[in-house]
């Protein structure tokens, strides 16, 4: 069974946030939706959260499940605004734990934020499984861009997060907090251990150059041919060095301290003050 995928594209982030569905009925999942962020003003927005709203109502579509990669550094998750317009379960890697830990101490998170991944209705270990309807969804652990990425593998879709781009864009990042190379390296692997013929998914594109258009899907058999950074005869000390030397050159996302504050809380805002108003931490020389 072939899922269906419907691709929306946010090009102030570069993601591209889907609906799988059943294409024997109504059931579907979303993966990695975003809320939109003006960081000069502090100010929200749901336009890109309510396109798939519109698409989901207008096709009578029953979300299951909004399925996230990991915990984004630059986009903010809109799950909890879809959830209580359409519903669907909110779901996570459960290393998310690590990933709280780490940045509940970045950014001097008090008592009140739990680092136990209970903001989640289900965290998904390695191997574990899953249904949309009709269809089969089975889970891997990637580390490496972050310690709690997963790949979500329905049927013969790949949904890889930042894990892997367009192969002539590359591969993500892995200079996060609990970020690996080596790790990110070795998850690639058990991805492009997937049939040839699995549809990948990515969760970004930039535009390499010389592509004039966005793009976001591609298969093991491409990637394995022609990734720029995994493609072919590279190896694993080849990619670790490219990887180490790259990053090491990145600024930082420019929405990454929003993201990460609100998406390692399940895609909700700090806990309100006495006055009822929320605020988000700016940490010096941290990251």
């Amino acid at each position: 069974m072939k899922p269906q995928v419907h691709a929306f594209f946010d090009e102030a982030t570069n993601t591209v946030s889907f609906v799988v569905k059943d294409p024997e009925g109504r059931k579907c999942a979303i993966v990695d939706s975003v809320l939109d962020f003006d960081y000069a003003s502090g100010r929200t927005d749901t336009r890109s959260a309510d396109a798939i709203i519109a698409y989901v109502q207008e096709n009578g579509l029953e979300p299951e499940w909004l399925l996230e990669t990991h915990v984004h550094a630059d986009h903010l998750s809109a799950a909890p605004y879809i959830q209580e317009k359409v519903g669907g379960k909110l779901a996570i890697g459960e290393k998310i734990t690590a990933v709280q830990d780490t940045f509940g101490k970045i950014f001097n998170e008090g008592t009140r934020f739990q680092r136990d991944g209970s903001q989640f209705d289900r965290l998904f270990k390695d191997g574990d499984t899953f249904e949309i309807g009709n269809l089969h969804g089975r889970v891997l652990h990637t580390p490496g861009h972050t310690p709690a990425c997963l790949t979500y593998v329905i049927e013969d879709a790949a949904f890889v997060g930042d894990t892997l781009f367009m192969p002539d864009f590359g591969t993500a990042r892995a200079d996060f907090p609990g970020g690996s190379a080596e790790t990110l390296y070795n998850s690639i692997q058990k991805i492009l251990a997937l049939p040839d013929e699995t549809h990948i998914f990515v969760g970004h594109d930039y535009k390499a150059p010389g592509r004039d258009v966005y793009a976001w899907e591609t298969t093991v058999a491409e990637q394995k041919a022609l990734n720029v950074h995994v493609g072919g005869s590279a190896t694993a000390e080849d990619f670790v060095r490219m990887r180490t030397e790259r990053d090491s050159k990145l600024d930082m996302p420019k929405l990454i301290i929003p993201s990460i504050q609100v998406n390692m809380r399940g895609g909700q805002m700090p806990e309100p003050d006495d006055q009822g108003k929320r605020y988000l931490k700016i940490p010096v020389n941290e990251l």
